[in-house]
């Protein structure tokens, strides 16, 4: 039997090549392995050589850790999502410096809100005449047709995204809050919805259970930083849309707030319910799969918070 920790990456090409030769991996959660170290020798220091025998020990001692198993189109949506995602964090780069660079063309600089369309319509305006004015103005022009093939490869991605998304059948769309890209990101990091025997240890994993921090009749807690935190960005995002709008979500949140809980401590309350929204409704998805029916149930499901 072989230990892995992580099922992605190096993990994923590892798993699947072991699995090939019919030898099973255990998939060794990495927060696990960290705590190994920590009361180990070595004051929790990391390597190579600790972290194979961290997660030697996490294998051989805890209990019911999950069968590592490959699921290429689960593997394939995650590799488009953090695409996109690297996509838009270089596109936000190059805007940032287009920005600085437009400070020395155009007085006054551009609106935040800036394109490749509005930079383009700034630069055809500016008739430089100076060496350092016609180097920024160059600069601006080749940032601008970055900015443009950038939009291009995001766009690219967000189709192969929602067509990953459609042939999935899943009903998470149908959840008010979540759009095609929040569902994909969930799909993506979750993968098989059976791992988890229950909404509490769902609620662990996308870091929405709560730790209590109570001290004699106050009972208090706070966040939890552990979990998955792409999926707790995922529930964060789904609950401040279920606020912002007229939905079970809101009403939940003023019944809190009601209670005498803070706007955070009721929204994190809101995030946990809505963690086992999202468990419940991929659960159904599992079943409807399992039972052969080919496609969503008849009825849409509902989106309102259950209880």
């Amino acid at each position: 039997m072989w230990a892995i920790e992580g099922a992605t990456g190096l993990g994923f090409t590892l798993t699947a090549r072991l699995a090939d030769d019919d030898v099973a991996v255990v998939d060794v959660p990495a927060k696990l392995a960290a705590r190994v170290r920590l009361l180990s020798t070595g004051h929790g220091r990391k390597n190579d050589d600790a972290d194979a025998v961290s997660v030697g020990i996490a294998a051989l001692t805890a209990s019911r850790l999950n069968t590592a198993a490959v699921d290429t189109a689960v593997t394939a949506l995650r590799a488009v999502v953090d695409h996109r995602d690297d996509l838009v964090k270089t596109r936000t780069q190059t805007i940032n410096r287009l920005h600085v660079v437009l400070t020395n063309v155009v007085p006054g600089g551009a609106r935040t809100d800036l394109t490749a369309e509005r930079a383009s319509a700034m630069l055809r305006s500016v008739r430089p005449r100076d060496a350092a004015a016609k180097a920024f103005r160059g600069l601006a022009v080749d940032l601008t047709d970055e900015i443009r093939q950038l939009d291009r490869r995001i766009a690219k991605a967000a189709r192969d995204i929602e067509i990953a998304v459609t042939a999935s059948q899943t009903t998470l769309t149908q959840l008010h809050g979540i759009g095609t890209l929040t569902a994909a990101k969930i799909l993506s990091r979750v993968g098989d919805i059976t791992r988890f025997r229950s909404t509490a240890a769902f609620a662990t994993y996308t870091g929405t259970a709560p730790i209590e921090v109570s001290s004699g009749d106050v009972i208090r807690h706070r966040l939890s930083r552990a979990g998955d935190r792409q999926l707790n960005s995922c529930l964060h995002v789904m609950a401040l849309v279920q606020v912002r709008n007229h939905t079970e979500g809101h009403a939940y949140f003023l019944r809190k707030r009601a209670e005498g809980k803070s706007k955070q401590e009721a929204m994190r309350c809101l995030k946990r319910r809505l963690s086992d929204l999202v468990y419940r409704q991929m659960i159904r998805d599992h079943d409807q799969r399992q039972a052969g029916s080919g496609g969503h149930p008849g009825t849409a499901l509902s989106s309102r918070v259950a209880g």
